[in-house]
């Protein structure tokens, strides 16, 4: 089945091109001009993957980003946005994006990126179902995440790097390494990146517990039971 995106953008000639470049790659898209018409949609369909932009009157991207992610964590979001600085790409990424490309862009660019966030979504795991650290634990099948019995709600790249860390458990992972797994190419070699989505899984799965996520300085980040010996 093809893969349904809602391109959310103000600007008429940007959802025409995207609407048309899309389509031809075989997406199911719908459009929106705004932060209404987008919740609209999504409470008519949902769809595989969201594209945002950031800049729009009344609701911008940022704040429709959180009202989403009220509703559904899970969902795969791209912000588009001619704000190009390391704070802008961080504070989106942080609010809930997966991905950010900064406009102009190239339509080819978005359509690979795009089918790089539905790749982690889908990739079917040949090992254990289930990933454990003391009371944390990773469910791939059902796409769930508990720390001591209490659901985690996670972003889709957020559960891709606490499934990377906890299939590696214990072994120190660079922000190059990280990268490379989670996010399949050099996000401008920005390791802000890395360090954000980590704060942001410390803050969701270690706030009130032993912390399990670890920050070994100069090398990179781990998950370790602070139990064990």
């Amino acid at each position: 089945m093809a893969p349904r995106v809602l391109v959310v953008d103000d600007d008429p000639e940007i959802r025409e091109m995207l609407a048309s470049t899309l389509d031809f790659a075989g997406f199911v898209v719908d459009v929106a001009a705004g932060a209404t018409e987008a919740l609209a949609a999504l409470r008519a369909q949902r769809p595989d993957v969201l594209v945002l932009d950031v800049s729009m009157p009344g609701t911008d991207g940022f704040e429709l980003v959180q009202l989403v992610r009220r509703r559904d964590a899970g969902l795969p979001v791209l912000f588009l946005s001619a704000r190009d600085t390391v704070d802008d790409r961080v504070r989106g990424l942080r609010l809930g994006a997966d991905d950010y490309v900064t406009k102009p862009f190239s339509a080819v660019e978005v359509v690979a990126r795009l089918d790089a966030l539905l790749r982690r979504g889908s990739v079917v795991q040949p090992d254990d179902d289930v990933l454990r650290c003391a009371d944390l634990e990773l469910d791939r099948a059902h796409h769930l995440v508990r720390r001591a019995g209490e659901t985690v709600d996670l972003s889709p790249t957020e559960f891709r790097l606490l499934e990377l860390l906890l299939e590696q458990r214990g072994r120190v992972l660079s922000k190059g390494q990280i990268m490379a797994a989670v996010w399949q190419y050099d996000f401008g070699g920005d390791g802000n990146v890395v360090e954000r989505f980590v704060s942001n899984l410390r803050r969701k799965v270690d706030d009130g517990h032993a912390p399990l996520i670890r920050t070994v300085r100069g090398f990179g980040y781990a998950v370790r039971d602070p139990s064990a010996a």
